[in-house]
């Protein structure tokens, strides 16, 4: 079995995301479902635009009327198609017909791209924040022009949204404006910003993203670090190492994956010393950084992290043990052949077969 320990994903603040489910059925004719967009019931609208959704670009006929729907904020239940539609990792369990009206058009393709810059232009800061997902979605370049602009609207989720899409698109265009919007007075802009700047990758956002490990907002600074991580950014080395220091376990998480992604062996000791932390998430991240830097000197907190009460924990210690490949390792990883969670028992198994025990 191959090493499966898995890095740690933060989470887009506004990409959509689908949880499994049953997907909308498509019970009526393309003219019943323009039609039903108009209807008095946001739940009969919210339909509507997601069985026009799943005709993907045959419902292009539909188009103008889906623009018109993009204002509709109306909240509706996120399971009303029969599968969850939300964006980010939020918790909320509603979305709105706009917000469906969107995912409509990007099912559509380029030829919905025209109506979905001209809403994202518009006056209803809805329809502009779902036009402007739309746009990131389409991931087409002719909109950087207008996505720049938005940075700069009067609402919040707007330049939110604009932040997200921009990363989406991923065009080296955008960092400067990125990076203004870093400094924006609304904390949800700030961390989406952050993100975008590591999905684009680009190093020249580097110190704007090490002063952000200071920013006093949690997810600013926990999206700051795992964009440096995904920069592979090894100037941020040090200030990562003392955020492994901060009093949000979300960030020390996150910091101790950017090191393990950069994979300097600076950090290995520390790393270490965070497989005692009081956060199981913080202890699971560190366990797979260690093995993903390649630290010998942590295979003894390693070998005593298979005992943790966390199995996640147990898992990624296992791993990275078997990276290390060290022979210490394998009388603690038999024993793990015996652990109460499946999942362990075979990552043991596969670690004391890299190690050759």
């Amino acid at each position: 079995m191959p090493g499966v320990s898995i890095a740690l994903a933060v989470l887009l603040a506004v990409v959509p995301a689908w949880q499994r489910g049953r997907p909308a059925e498509v019970t009526r004719g393309l003219s019943d479902l323009t039609a039903a967009l108009q209807a008095a019931d946001p739940i009969e609208r919210a339909r509507a635009a997601c069985e026009l959704r799943e005709l993907g670009d045959r419902a292009s006929p539909a188009i103008d009327a889906l623009a018109s729907l993009l204002a509709d904020a109306s909240p509706v239940e996120s399971r009303v198609c029969g599968q969850r539609w939300r964006r980010g990792g939020d918790g909320k369990h509603f979305t709105s017909p706009g917000a469906l009206a969107a995912a409509a058009l990007v099912a559509i393709g380029s030829r919905a791209y025209e109506a979905l810059e001209t809403a994202a232009r518009g006056p209803a800061w809805a329809a502009r924040r779902n036009a402007v997902w739309g746009l990131g979605a389409l991931d087409d370049a002719r909109a950087l022009p207008t996505l720049i602009a938005v940075l700069k609207d009067n609402e919040p989720p707007v330049r939110e949204q604009a932040a997200w899409a921009l990363g989406a698109i991923d065009a080296p265009e955008a960092v400067d404006p990125l990076l203004a919007a870093l400094q924006d007075v609304h904390p949800a802009v700030r961390e989406q910003a952050a993100w975008a700047l590591g999905a684009i990758g680009d190093e020249r956002a580097t110190r704007a993203l090490i002063a952000a490990l200071h920013d006093h907002e949690a997810p600013v600074r926990e999206q700051a670090a795992w964009a440096l991580g995904a920069i592979d950014a090894r100037e941020a080395v040090d200030a990562l190492l003392a955020a492994l220091d901060d009093g949000h376990p979300r960030v020390r998480e996150q910091a101790a994956w950017a090191l393990g992604a950069i994979g300097d062996a600076r950090a290995g000791t520390r790393l270490a010393s965070r497989l005692q932390d009081a956060d199981a998430q913080v202890r699971a991240q560190a366990a797979w950084a260690s093995g993903a830097i390649g630290h010998r000197g942590s295979v003894e907190p390693l070998i005593e992290a298979l005992t943790d009460s966390v199995a996640d924990v147990r898992r990624q210690a296992a791993w990275a043990l078997g990276v290390l490949g060290d022979r210490k390792a394998v009388s603690g990883l038999i024993v793990a052949l015996e652990d109460r969670d499946a999942g362990v028992r075979r990552q043991a198994a596969w670690a004391i077969g890299a190690i050759g025990g």
